[in-house]
């Protein structure tokens, strides 16, 4: 028969056992709330305000018309007047845009004349989720753009349905395949799951089986026990990433433009900077549960903030500032870069150098927390 004193009394342990477990009772409440607050602001699959950059070889007022009618839509957001059509390639191509657009130089005489002007558009396609809402918006761009310039003399041309055509271009991803833009991403996320965790739940297993006061007795320097703990679990990243890239290559045909050298160098960063974050997790924990626990915090932002499953650009500025911080972001950002677009070493190194300062700073941190371990 149940006891209700002997009860209560297994019940007030518990308690008392999980106020005492603060990083598990940390957990419990911060874990539902920053799932609320990133699956109810941050995520957002129509992305608006996209960054534009624009060449327009005609500055006459039908042009500066088109212009506005595009950032009127909210879909469109003009960052760069570009002079050169180098200019907007390297902008579409560092990322740095997400469309360009060309006004030719005989537009105006086009409309006036009611031959066939057309405005060029490109689009960074390398993630169709990102641009198919801003691709939609364009079919009423003729219709509206010039419905206030064409009065008087040219009321005539108002009356045409379509005093000018868009033509379109997706680049990098012309089908508009997702899986070209998912499965690199997976490689980020992979790599995250498996290497932060493993390394930090192998650090914690060691201290809870007591070999971790062994190790803390050799004459081993800090520095000395990194390299050695982590160096296996390079290779093996290493191997995780040669099998996904492969199986992304047969199954999936995922193209692979080039780009092989920043791809090396970003995967390099990104897996020492990842098993240095999951050894300082392990500094942090006293079990595995709460390694884990803490690997899981860290993975779920990067799910969600680095533009793996959702628009990066697709989210709220605070969003952005948060998904910019962390790693995986920058290493999608080369991954696909690479892949999609060929994208080498130069074009490549705000991402690199967002890695290289990751490895520094966790690097360091992870070193001092091993430090005081020791003392």
């Amino acid at each position: 028969m149940l006891d209700l004193t002997r009860t209560w009394a297994v019940m007030a342990k518990e308690f008392v056992q999980l106020t005492r477990d603060r990083l598990t009772y940390a957990m419990i409440l911060a874990m539902p709330i920053m799932q609320l607050l990133l699956f109810g602001y941050a995520v957002n699959d129509d992305p608006r305000h996209l960054p534009t950059a624009v060449l327009a070889l005609d500055n006459g007022a039908f042009s500066r018309s088109v212009v506005r009618a595009m950032e009127n839509s909210t879909y469109f957001d003009v960052t760069l007047m570009a002079r050169s059509e180098a200019e907007l390639d390297r902008a579409i191509e560092r990322g740095e845009v997400q469309f360009s657009v060309v006004i030719p130089g005989d537009f105006t005489r086009r409309v006036v004349r009611g031959d066939e002007a057309v405005v060029l558009v490109e689009a960074d396609a390398s993630d169709p989720s990102a641009t198919s809402g801003a691709l939609a918006a364009l079919s009423g761009l003729p219709e509206r753009a010039l419905v206030r310039d064409l009065t008087g003399p040219l009321a005539q041309r108002a009356n045409v349905a379509q005093p000018f055509s868009v033509v379109t271009q997706a680049r990098y991803n012309p089908e508009q395949i997702s899986a070209y833009n998912v499965v690199p991403g997976l490689l980020g996320v992979i790599l995250s799951m498996t290497l932060v965790m493993m390394t930090s739940l192998a650090m914690a297993r060691e201290r809870e089986r007591g070999t971790m006061e062994s190790l803390l007795a050799t004459p081993v320097r800090p520095l000395e026990v990194m390299f050695g703990k982590l160096a296996p679990y390079v290779l093996v990243g290493l191997i995780q990433a040669a099998v996904i890239l492969f199986l992304s290559r047969v199954l999936f045909h995922v193209p692979m433009q080039g780009g092989w050298l920043a791809l090396i160098a970003g995967l390099l960063l990104f897996i020492v900077g990842s098993l240095a974050l999951g050894f300082l997790i392990s500094t942090l924990a006293k079990t595995q549960l709460q390694a884990m626990q803490m690997s899981f915090f860290y993975v779920l932002p990067s799910i969600l903030l680095s533009g793996f499953v959702f628009p990066f650009r697709g989210m709220p500025d605070w969003a952005q500032a948060i998904g910019t911080m962390v790693p995986v972001t920058h290493f999608l950002r080369v991954v696909r870069g690479s892949l999609l677009k060929g994208v080498g070493l130069e074009n490549a190194w705000g991402s690199l150098t967002a890695l290289i300062i990751f490895v520094g700073v966790v690097g360091t941190l992870a070193m001092a927390r091993y430090r005081t371990t020791l003392d």
